[in-house]
């Protein structure tokens, strides 16, 4: 009779499967620290106090006030900015006050423009005299000078005539004469110096002649010429 063989677990060969880990296997998890089960409560937590933060900034309006990160660099250049902006206004309004006190000080000092024009009209009347009274001393008539009276017409004796009216007004040194070179076309009284000019004046006027002429090259001072 055959000996009947029972298969059973120890009569197979022991293999990796027969030696399983410790503990749960396949879908089961081991136990979580406390750490990580408070972790949840602890983001819920600080995004509430970051909402918060955030509805009040916006609410009060100090949020405008928040410097990111990346313009923290700019901040201190915008505040040189801002100083030096403030320092130019200062010192403009400084030199606009100083200018300001300046001009006052110089109005305040100097006279007003219708008292310059009064000075300046008193300083040429003033002139004005004084060329006037050089003038009328260097023009004076003087009845010693020499005058010749030439007869250019065909009277004789006329420029004698006139010569002796010039010695009734006091004239001293009176000649008659005849013409010599070129003749003027009208009866002229011609003065060689601009001191003669008074006596010209008033020999013509003396023996009634309107045109009264300065000359150069003159013989005499003063020259009379007859037309008819």
């Amino acid at each position: 009779m055959a000996k009947q063989d029972k298969e059973t677990y120890d009569s197979y060969e022991k293999d990796v499967y027969d030696n399983p880990p410790a503990g749960p296997m396949g879908v089961h998890r081991g136990a979580r620290s406390a750490a990580s089960r408070a972790m949840p409560y602890v983001i819920v937590i600080i995004v509430a106090l970051l909402a918060g933060l955030l509805f009040w900034g916006v609410y009060s309006g100090e949020i405008n006030n928040l410097k990111m990160p990346w313009s923290s660099q700019e901040s201190p250049t915008t505040s040189s900015a801002e100083k030096g902006k403030s320092g130019e206004s200062k010192s403009k309004a400084q030199s606009d006050s100083a200018s300001g006190n300046k001009t006052d000080a110089s109005n305040a000092d100097s006279p007003t423009d219708s008292q310059q024009n009064d000075q300046n009209a008193d300083q040429n009347a003033e002139q004005n005299v004084e060329q006037t009274d050089n003038a009328t001393a260097q023009q004076v008539v003087n009845t010693g000078t020499e005058v010749r009276v030439v007869n250019a017409t065909n009277i004789t004796g006329y420029a004698q005539s006139k010569v002796d009216v010039l010695a009734q007004a006091g004239y001293t040194s009176v000649s008659a004469s005849n013409p010599t070179g070129n003749v003027p076309s009208q009866t002229v009284v011609w003065y060689q110096n601009e001191t003669d000019k008074a006596t010209a004046e008033n020999v013509a006027q003396t023996l009634g002649i309107s045109n009264v002429q300065q000359s150069d090259g003159l013989v005499t001072p003063i020259v009379v010429v007859l037309l008819d």
